[in-house]
């Protein structure tokens, strides 16, 4: 009985050897698209003021992009690839100075086999708000 335990074993193994199974080559993610930003409005605000509305217009903007004030991430509302728009609380602008304001647009999973493909996340040149 052993000697039949051990010769299904090695022709499991043998067959599972056989059959040619290997890894599959994944594609790595590409670049994403850039957005860019045309304009900021309001471009400036009075340090100490109340939380407002921020509205970057510009191109490429991703239906999950992220408006980024002065380094965080702000909860951003998607109006068309042309303009997003985020509230900015008071807590951001309590002193005076020049911040910088980006755009990012996430990263999309690969829908290859395994996971491959998709892109990066990327992010716009940053453009300076003015906090007076």
């Amino acid at each position: 009985m052993k000697n039949l335990s051990v010769l299904a074993l090695a022709a499991i193994a043998a067959f599972g050897l056989a059959c040619g199974y290997t890894s599959k080559p994944t594609t790595p993610a590409t670049a994403g698209t850039a957005p860019t930003i045309a304009q900021l409005a309001p471009n400036s605000m009075a340090h100490g003021g109340p939380a407002f509305v921020l509205t970057v217009n510009g191109s490429n903007f991703a239906s999950a992009a992220t408006i980024n004030f002065a380094g965080s991430a702000q909860t951003t509302k998607f109006v068309s690839g042309n303009q997003v728009m985020a509230t900015i609380p008071a807590s951001a602008i309590t002193t005076a100075g020049t911040v910088a304001v980006t755009v990012t647009n996430p990263a999309i999973a690969g829908m290859g086999a395994y996971g491959s493909g998709g892109t990066l996340a990327a992010t716009s040149s940053p453009v300076n708000f003015t906090i007076q």
